[in-house]
């Protein structure tokens, strides 16, 4: 299968693209500032261009941009949007632009992650985008075109990360990076969707 893995430069993408290439894929990474090709999920103009500048490919992976911290006191609907930009409209976008230019039988695979179900400080953007994308995923499954199929993984923190946000999130268990790039590899390769796979260690 053609492939192209959005942030496959970062944590998650640095393990699941190999294992892609390893099973014989063709992988193209995009990402905001490195990879193959170049797109920024806040700006609608370069997801379309992104599809432009590839064709058409098999599947879609998209791994990229985090939810930022936030104050409940202080939030406000604007910083709301602005957190959602990426990580929520812009891989919503990636599906409905992408429903136009991938192969029949394409799939889709979101990320979105454990604060749709579990409530943590600081983090009310990334509960409203991770439970938007649940919903998102679970519609677009009934509606999208010519056989595509769309599945989310829901990551708790990640095994790799943990050095990185285990200050802000004490306690949390994390999952381990080999079961999580199981989790992505199986919505690639399988036959599902409507999917959301909830990898909460």
């Amino acid at each position: 299968m053609r492939i192209v893995v959005i942030g496959g430069a970062g944590t998650i993408g640095r393990r699941l693209v190999p294992a892609l290439r390893s099973r014989h894929h063709d992988v193209v990474v995009a990402g905001r500032t490195s990879g193959d090709v170049h797109v920024d999920l806040s700006a609608p103009a370069t997801i379309d261009a992104m599809y432009r500048e590839i064709g058409a490919v098999d599947a879609v992976v998209s791994i990229a941009a985090h939810g930022a911290l936030d104050e409940f006191a202080t939030l406000t609907a604007t910083a709301l949007h602005e957190n959602m930009r990426a990580k929520f409209f812009g891989q919503v976008d990636l599906v409905l632009t992408g429903q136009r230019y991938c192969a029949e039988r394409a799939s889709f695979t979101l990320t979105s992650g454990i604060f749709a179900d579990q409530a943590w400080p600081h983090v009310t953007g990334g509960g409203v985008i991770s439970g938007g994308l649940h919903s998102f995923t679970l519609s677009a499954a009934i509606e999208l075109p010519r056989g595509m199929r769309i599945n989310t993984v829901s990551p708790t923190m990640i095994g790799d990360s943990v050095d990185a946000f285990a200050e802000h999130f004490p306690g949390m268990r994390p999952v381990p990076m080999n079961e999580l790039i199981d989790h992505y590899l199986d919505c690639v390769e399988g036959d599902s969707t409507g999917r959301v796979i909830r990898a909460y260690g």
